[in-house]
């Protein structure tokens, strides 16, 4: 593509986030997925990774280890999650960046409810969280992590999370920017202090509430 092309496309999608969605699907169907992570489109979603990789589990060869201040350290397999009590709710999936896609289905298990199989010691007041591509990291506090819209999710959009996804297992965290819901979701740890994840130590807040959520009403002290 052209560097005029792009420069009025790049232009035209700024349009769309300012005019609606149907702007901005017209574009994202005119210029195809290929520019997806480059162009502000509308109601589509762009696949980011750190790495420039996308890490591949399959269903069999995934783990969950949830280790650290618990009373019993547990590794859980993908039908062990999908054993427990499930929840399904369609959330708003928006990117700090300014591109959301709505009405996203995402199906799981709560967060609180995999702490309470492995019992939260009382000293444990944050959770780190790991991906199996070895260089993301999140980080959210316990009471974050027992919002009933916090969950470990394997499925979405009415299928299981595919790899570019973050799939087969995948966080997310329906009130705060999509930087938080770590993909390839590999391990959960509870500590004692606070641990910024990769985003953060980019320049990101700590707290992401978007707006109109009710965290973002009750942000944690000392967190920015």
């Amino acid at each position: 593509m052209g560097r005029r092309v792009f420069i009025g496309l790049t232009a035209l999608g700024a349009l769309g986030v300012a005019v609606g969605g149907q702007v901005q699907n017209f574009l994202s169907n005119a210029a195809g997925s290929g520019l997806g992570g480059v162009l502000p489109f509308g109601d589509r979603f762009r696949i980011y990774s750190i790495t420039n990789t996308y890490p591949k589990i399959s269903r069999s060869a995934y783990r969950l280890e949830v280790s650290g201040l618990v009373e019993r350290p547990m590794t859980f397999t993908l039908d062990d999650l999908e054993a427990m009590p499930a929840t399904t709710f369609k959330k708003t999936f928006q990117c700090v960046t300014g591109w959301k896609v709505p009405d996203v289905e995402w199906h799981g298990v709560q967060l609180s409810h995999i702490l309470e199989t492995v019992g939260v010691k009382p000293e444990g007041a944050f959770l780190t969280f790991e991906s199996y591509d070895g260089s993301d990291t999140e980080t959210l506090t316990i009471d974050q992590a027992h919002l009933p819209d916090v969950i470990v999710a394997y499925q979405m959009l009415g299928a299981p999370v595919t790899r570019e996804h973050g799939g087969p297992v995948r966080l997310y965290v329906a009130p705060m920017f999509g930087y938080k819901s770590l993909k390839w979701l590999s391990a959960i740890r509870v500590v004692t202090e606070l641990a910024p994840g990769f985003w953060e130590q980019n320049g990101y807040p700590v707290n992401a509430w978007l707006d109109g959520s009710t965290g973002a009403n009750n942000p944690d002290p000392g967190l920015t």
